[in-house]
């Protein structure tokens, strides 16, 4: 049962399989250090969580009793960041760890000034300072709020997360509304946490996803473009996919995607999204701009059909669409320029890609973008948007040598009825 003022469960080594020497050494530092400066501290969060079920934990976060700016009076090489959160960045040899300051629960009174909530009750800022009994309850999920000290090696456990740990089970702390109109971004991270463990949303966590999905719409869309890389950058995007989808959330991401009623986007954003996963099981480099293409190519379809419905020339209609669309999408998922920009060169390489101009060829083999452009028409041949003999021939003559691509890119061009060129007319 989760609440206030209850005794925590200390887990000793015996009943856990954390081993000291899995732990990070420059973060086993920075605890003993606070530690022989006066101050309590812990691995906290994410970091035990994996331990537990054995996994390699990303990074090592520490908690202490220790604010801001005594941390960095321990710590010659601490960096204090954060306005909506403050905290510390120790850095040790290579490494740089988080270590931020236990905060109280968001139901205290005293501190009211370093605090700022919305009129929808999201947390702007958040620097009111407790206990570890108070910084556990005002975290998301129960199973985020483990600490393990090193020094006794037991991990202590306010919420219930060690049992919740066992059912495979997520669970917020406390009410899930209300935790999610805290911080809307936490629905983003139930569904990201659910599929990468494999654990199952609690019944109440489900609905309260359902029923709060639209406050997604008052987070800064350059927060929502870092929550959306997490999400399908880890190689299990095409579940993260399914689940958003299931829980009303990817309408709020990208909505004209969503409301799209050209074809079925489904097909080439499943297609793109299982080759992502693909290769980053195989260590091979992905890019944003690929995915954000992917998800918005059929609205960008169904819009320039609209405009040269309207009187627009093609290419206008489509470059035009193209800006728009990338332009409105920003208001949802922050879309920057470098990544807006090799968005529209895979879009407009396509255009080039099916039209296989002679001149243009070799050109198009040398550009920048050529193999994401390439990459993405194979996905649209998949979909049979595309004839198979264009992508089999571009696929060809990446493989074949200069004299044989020579041969391939004369074939394209037409005979012409005398064997020699015309000659241009003099204008008078």
């Amino acid at each position: 049962m989760q609440q206030l003022g209850r005794t925590p469960e200390k887990i000793p080594p015996s009943a856990h399989q954390i081993s000291l020497s899995a732990v990070s050494k420059p973060a086993l530092k920075i605890v003993r250090q606070l530690n022989d400066a006066g101050y309590e501290a812990y691995l906290v969060g994410g970091c035990v969580r994996d331990l537990l079920l054995q996994h390699i934990p990303k990074d090592f976060d520490v908690a202490t009793n220790a604010y801001p700016e005594e941390v960095k009076a321990v710590f010659n090489r601490a960096r204090l960041i954060g306005r909506r959160f403050r905290l510390a960045h120790v850095r040790m040899g290579r490494d740089v760890v988080e270590v931020a300051t236990f905060r109280a629960g968001f139901t205290e009174e005293q501190g009211a000034e370093n605090r700022h909530v919305n009129k929808d009750g999201q947390i702007l800022r958040d620097n009111v300072y407790g206990g570890i009994e108070d910084d556990a309850f005002r975290r998301d999920f129960t199973i985020n709020a483990l600490y393990y000290d090193p020094n006794t090696q037991n991990v202590v456990d306010y919420v219930d997360g060690t049992a919740h740990l066992r059912e495979r089970r997520l669970v917020t702390i406390g009410d899930p509304e209300t935790r999610f109109r805290e911080d809307p971004v936490r629905m983003l991270r139930a569904v990201r946490f659910a599929v990468k463990l494999g654990f199952s949303l609690d019944p109440e966590v489900k609905r309260a996803i359902r029923r709060s999905a639209d406050s997604l719409n008052n987070v800064p869309p350059s927060r929502m473009l870092d929550e959306m890389l997490k999400l399908l950058h880890n190689g299990y995007a095409l579940d993260v996919y399914r689940e958003l989808k299931s829980s009303g959330l990817f309408a709020h991401l990208f909505p004209f995607t969503e409301a799209c009623e050209f074809g079925d986007s489904r097909d080439l954003i499943e297609l793109a999204l299982s080759n992502t996963d693909a290769r980053i099981r195989e260590g091979k480099p992905v890019i944003p701009a690929f995915l954000v293409a992917c998800f918005l190519w059929k609205p960008l379809r169904q819009e320039t059909e609209t405009r040269i419905r309207q009187g627009m020339p093609p290419r206008p209609a489509f470059s035009t669409a193209s800006f728009d669309l990338l332009t409105n999408q920003s208001m949802h998922v922050g879309i920057p320029k470098r990544i807006g920009t090799v968005v529209r060169e895979i879009w407009n390489l396509q255009q080039r890609l099916e039209r296989r101009l002679p001149r243009g060829v070799k050109m198009l083999l040398r550009h920048q973008r050529f193999r994401a452009a390439y990459d993405f028409l194979l996905l649209r041949r998949e979909i049979g948007e595309v004839d198979s003999e264009l992508a089999e021939w571009w696929t060809r003559i990446q493989e074949v040598d200069p004299a044989r691509q020579h041969e391939m890119i004369k074939s394209l061009a037409p005979p012409s009825s005398s064997g020699r060129r015309r000659k241009r007319r003099r204008r008078k």
